[in-house]
């Protein structure tokens, strides 16, 4: 897409209502890569669609949104996880605060075999909830809103998130991924399945977890990976 038609679509999108509309599951461009960002913003505009994006975020409310969410198709996210949770929680997924972050160009690799399996949700999907089965320690790499190179690990919750995230800028979408056996409305997940883990739901709906997941969805020596 050339620069001027990125450029005007971010304008007509920042002239538009706040908070910004998000993109639901089935249009295209959920689904195709987004492009590498390499400046076809001006300062000025990248700003205020990073502000945009992190009023989106917080009024969904959400823990991250990824460009394609809104219809940009630049490889460009934003993440924000107060972990206002319950003790036991956080324990068993590895879920501690994440400042607000903009994540630019961002890949990631596993680091490890551990894998950890939770419910996950999507802004893009409302209304439903699946488990996913994900490397619980991931390397990142990428840029800051600055061009400031990024190479860090994380682990735990903010893993996913950053998993989650940087799926949509590949056209993929936690579905995807999920085990669809545990596919369940977010009504149901409330109701039932609202537990730490998600141990209960796999016996009950019949789908399969990381082998014997411990804290955090770490699996234990003697599992397989």
């Amino acid at each position: 897409m050339p620069t001027t038609s990125l450029s005007e679509l971010v304008e007509e999108l920042l002239d538009g209502c706040r908070p910004l509309p998000i993109v639901s599951a089935g249009l295209p461009v959920l689904r195709q890569a987004a492009l590498p960002y390499d400046g076809q913003l001006s300062g000025g505009q990248l700003d205020r669609l990073l502000t945009a994006m992190r009023e989106t975020m917080h009024n969904a409310p959400g823990v991250g949104l990824a460009a394609p969410q809104i219809g940009v198709p630049l490889r460009l996210a934003v993440i924000e996880d107060p972990a206002e949770v319950a003790a036991e929680v956080r324990e068993a997924r590895g879920r501690v605060p994440q400042p607000y972050r903009v994540l630019v160009n961002p890949s990631y690799e596993p680091v490890g075999d551990a894998r950890a399996g939770f419910f996950e949700g999507c802004l893009s999907v409302p209304g439903w909830q699946a488990v996913v089965s994900r490397p619980e320690r991931i390397r990142l790499r990428g840029q800051d809103e600055t061009g400031r190179e990024l190479d860090e690990e994380f682990t735990g919750w903010p893993a996913r998130i950053v998993q989650h995230e940087t799926d949509h800028l590949d056209g993929v979408l936690y579905l995807d991924l999920a085990e669809t056996r545990s596919l369940s409305s977010a009504q149901a997940v409330a109701d039932h399945w609202s537990q730490p883990t998600p141990a209960a739901a796999a016996r009950a709906l019949g789908f399969p977890l990381p082998g014997d997941q411990g804290p955090h969805g770490r699996q234990h020596p003697h599992s397989a990976p």
